[in-house]
């Protein structure tokens, strides 16, 4: 199971990462986009529930928090693309890469955890 959760995560940071980079780069929100951050946010929740039953301690520690904060801004900026998509406001639409950089910033801190305490257990 870890091994998988490992490579869910990982999933995760691809897609994400082409998501918020390839929507960067154009220079507005997409269609293409969305599935990204769809596929990202998938991904990571099918990663983080394996690594959750995979826990030594049923307590939350620095990096459960962060994850789960993380996890949850992947929620609501990927429903936010949706809703911009929907709208079609032209201005939102251009400056929405803005808050797509944050919330990966924000997501790399749980993952570089993550990575970190992999090489110390």
């Amino acid at each position: 199971m870890l091994a998988a959760a490992v490579i869910f995560i990982n999933l995760a940071l691809i897609a994400y990462t082409i998501g918020v980079w390839s929507e960067k780069r154009s220079g507005e929100l997409k269609m293409k986009h969305l599935v990204f951050f769809g596929f990202g946010l998938i991904f990571d929740t099918i990663g983080t529930t394996f690594m959750k039953l995979l826990a030594d301690s049923p307590g939350l520690n620095l990096h459960g928090i962060t994850g789960l904060i993380a996890l949850i801004l992947m929620f609501f900026h990927t429903v936010w693309a949706c809703v911009v998509l929907w709208k079609k406001k032209e201005n939102q639409i251009k400056q929405f890469h803005k808050f797509s950089l944050i919330v990966w910033c924000l997501w790399l801190v749980p993952y570089s955890i993550g990575v970190a305490l992999s090489f110390i257990k």
